[in-house]
């Protein structure tokens, strides 16, 4: 996590010296909901070092407190009120998490594709209600914004620089089907081994999952790139006054931070103007209010569970909850759950309902033991920033697809709330709270990584894999067992006790590989892994009076 903070350090700094140091004028076009927690973070950090922020808010939005920040507003005033915004979101949710359940797999990406194109008509309407506003895009045009920051989910923020003429940065976490990752930042994402989103799959598929991994990609490109975005591509043509395209627009964005890290993720290629931020909002606990504290403290050595749903789902069905309480009234631990629902028959006296909970400040406390929720991205870099292990209780999105890797990294256990009995609930809770556990490790796949001295590159043929792989497995037999060991026992002796020279290397902070990826083959790497390949470049300085005579005689040949 440290590196994440220190890259978002980085990026501020880089803003920051635009220009001699000069403070810049940031437009900013956000994502409300969970997106906004992110983006708020870096927008504080930005503030504090003298930068200009503008903020274009909508005014349906639910979660951006306009009157709250610090910084200059600029409402777009939408043709619907709060309250319809609300519904529409609501029968979206009640659809994705209650009825595309029913539907067979090709169902499901039709429809998932159809709510998409009804959520993204919100954003055109947000996106109408900037762009015909001639008097707002010149006040912008006039204030000479340096860069715009804005979310991919949200379209639009790219049409406005574009149309300001201004740089602009992505901050991201998915598309359905990655569409919007591969087709417009041009991620290459192999459906061999890089799972995509809404898959619920991780990165060892058996080859039946690896062709449902693949046929996800191909529907789903298919799908938006003929049914979603022509009327994107036709708006943005139209605002334009020239044949583009949403992705050609996308595509030109000068980085994408994404909302998401190598602790999270499985190992994937990615490119120069791509950078995982997630977990930015993590922190140190603050001490709770006196009420929860106390209840806290009366659990003893049992310690306590936090659960809750996230902002977006405030309550479940009469016999849903109830199933729930009567499982939660069954640990010995006490409960903390964030419901605004009626309050179950079940509940039990370890159970207490909260309409809100400080949910970072009971993670960090150090009597949690375990953390029940929807699987929402911020909540689990708050688990993970905190160590504490996760029941997760999917709903939408990308919920299913976090909970998929928190498994397959052993920091979960996943219940399915269509089909969740209390036995499930209580079972899965006792499994994270007597057995939590981590995992990680670092792959090098010989099918597209090519070993150093096998002189080939990352598109090999069959032989040439081949090849590569006895290289990787000859090499590792050949060190292991000729090289290393009078090391391993040179390093056991010196340290008097026994050890590896591999172990030893492997307490490693961090690797600094001198290269980069403007020289390297795509290829996983992990948190402590930085390439830093260059450093020692700089401008050319004058050449001595011989050299540079004899430079000049060459006259326009060189």
């Amino acid at each position: 996590m440290k590196t994440v903070q220190s890259f978002c350090i980085l990026f501020v700094l880089q803003l920051c010296l635009l220009d001699s140091g000069r403070t810049g004028k940031v437009l900013v076009w956000p994502m409300d909901f969970s997106h906004w927690i992110n983006l708020q973070v870096i927008l504080e950090e930005l503030h504090l070092r003298g930068h200009e922020i503008t903020l274009l808010v909508p005014s349906q939005s639910l979660v951006i407190d306009r009157t709250k920040i610090p910084y200059h507003v600029e409402i777009l005033q939408v043709s619907v009120t709060e309250e319809t915004f609300i519904e529409e979101l609501n029968t979206m949710l009640y659809e994705e998490i209650f009825e595309l359940p029913k539907l067979s797999w090709w169902e499901v990406q039709i429809e998932l594709a159809n709510l998409d194109k009804k959520f993204l008509l919100t954003s055109k309407r947000v996106c109408d209600s900037a762009i015909t506003n001639k008097e707002l895009l010149s006040r912008l045009q006039a204030a000479k914004f340096d860069v715009c920051i804005a979310d991919p989910l949200s379209f639009c923020g790219e049409l406005v620089s574009e149309l300001l003429n201004i740089p602009f940065i992505y901050t991201f976490r998915f598309f359905s089907g990655n569409v919007i990752e591969r087709l417009c930042a041009g991620l290459p994402m192999p459906s061999s081994y890089v799972p995509g989103v809404t898959s619920r799959l991780t990165d060892k598929m058996t080859f039946i999952q690896r062709l449902e991994n693949w046929l996800l990609y191909t529907v789903s490109d298919i799908i938006y790139s003929y049914y979603v975005f022509p009327e994107w591509d036709e708006y943005y043509s139209k605002v334009l006054g020239k044949p583009t395209t949403l992705c050609e627009t996308m595509g030109k964005a000068d980085m994408w931070l994404f909302r998401s890290y190598w602790d999270f993720e499985f190992p994937q290629p990615y490119l120069p103007n791509t950078e995982f931020v997630g977990g930015l909002h993590c922190k140190p606990a603050k001490p709770l209010p006196k009420e929860l504290e106390e209840f806290v403290q009366s659990s003893g050595e049992d310690g306590v569970v936090v659960f809750t749903l996230g902002s977006m789902i405030k309550n479940l069905s009469e016999e849903k909850s109830n199933m729930i309480a009567s499982a939660l009234a069954q640990i010995p631990q006490k409960v903390l759950w964030r419901y605004t629902g009626k309050k179950p028959e079940t509940l039990g006296a370890n159970t207490r309902l909260y309409e809100w909970i400080p949910q970072n400040d009971l993670l960090g406390h150090p009597k949690t033991r375990a953390f029940i929720t929807h699987c929402g991205t911020n909540g689990i870099y708050e688990a993970i920033y905190h160590g504490i292990p996760m029941v997760g209780i999917p709903l939408f999105g990308d919920q299913h697809d976090n909970v998929a890797r928190m498994k397959a990294k052993g920091a979960a256990v996943a219940v399915d709330l269509q089909r969740l009995t209390s036995a499930d609930l209580l079972n899965a809770l006792k499994a994270v709270i007597n057995n939590p556990s981590l995992c990680a490790g670092l792959p090098m796949p010989s099918s597209y990584v090519p070993g150093v001295t096998s002189r080939l590159t990352d598109n090999m043929t069959f032989i040439q894999r081949l090849e590569n792989w006895l290289l990787y497995t000859v090499s590792d037999m050949i060190y292991s067992y000729y090289v290393f060991p009078e090391w391993d026992e040179y390093y056991s002796k010196v340290l008097g006790k026994p050890t590896t020279l591999c172990e030893i290397m492997g307490k490693a902070d961090m690797w600094l590989f001198r290269s980069y990826w403007d020289f390297e083959f795509p290829q996983p790497y992990l948190p402590n892994t930085e390439f830093v390949g260059g450093l020692h470049c700089k401008p050319a300085k004058p050449l001595p009076k011989e050299f540079e005579e004899f430079v000049q005689s060459s006259g326009k040949d060189g």
